[in-house]
């Protein structure tokens, strides 16, 4: 009797402990991956805050640079192209996030011309909403930084955990895939070259 009722309980025992160990590897993944999503949302948080500001920066330029319309119009343009590029955090593939940089960055590059305009509107550089907003728009540039170093942590956390054997099998069989890092901008590697 107690040989038969060894034998029905090591199986049992055995399985528990599987379901168990599954249970657990993949609640730590759905929490891994819900951290991902989370810290994405940040960063298209802190672009949208960025998004946000351009408005009332470029309707402050215009009242003062009105010949600058090639330059005002740039960024706008800019600005509704990064509007439209959206990623859904449930593929965050290298392609996609690679996209989602390129428009940021067009928009950052167009931000930078505007700013290099403004250089030559002393008067518009002493108006308190202009330096109200240009204020904002480095903090959120700043805070842009930040969340996309938690990001690539977050993701680094994740991506590491859902590699590591035995969780790389189970979490190609419940669909969980490495997600993208952001990366510099293409040039960044270069020291800026400063004349006086």
């Amino acid at each position: 009797m107690s040989k038969k009722i060894l034998w029905i309980a090591i199986p049992v025992v055995l399985l528990i402990v599987l379901f168990v160990w599954f249970k657990g590897v993949y609640n730590n993944m759905v929490t891994q991956d819900e951290g991902v999503k989370t810290a994405w949302s940040q960063v298209e948080n802190q672009y949208q805050r960025r998004l946000d500001l351009i408005p009332n920066l470029v309707n402050t330029v215009k009242g003062y640079a009105t010949h600058e319309r090639e330059t005002l119009e740039g960024v706008v343009n800019a600005r509704a192209k990064a509007t439209q590029t959206n990623i859904n955090p449930e593929n965050l593939t290298e392609e996609s996030l690679k996209q989602f940089q390129a428009t940021q960055s067009e928009l950052s590059s167009a931000l930078s011309r505007l700013m290099v305009v403004v250089e030559r509107y002393p008067e518009l550089k002493a108006n308190e909403n202009f330096k109200e907003l240009q204020a904002q728009l480095e903090g959120t540039e700043n805070r842009i930084a930040v969340e996309r170093q938690r990001f690539n942590e977050v993701a680094r956390g994740y991506n590491t955990y859902i590699r590591t054997f035995p969780n790389s099998i189970l979490s190609g069989m419940f669909g969980f895939f490495p997600k993208a890092y952001f990366s510099a901008e293409s040039g960044a590697e270069k020291a800026p070259k400063v004349e006086f």
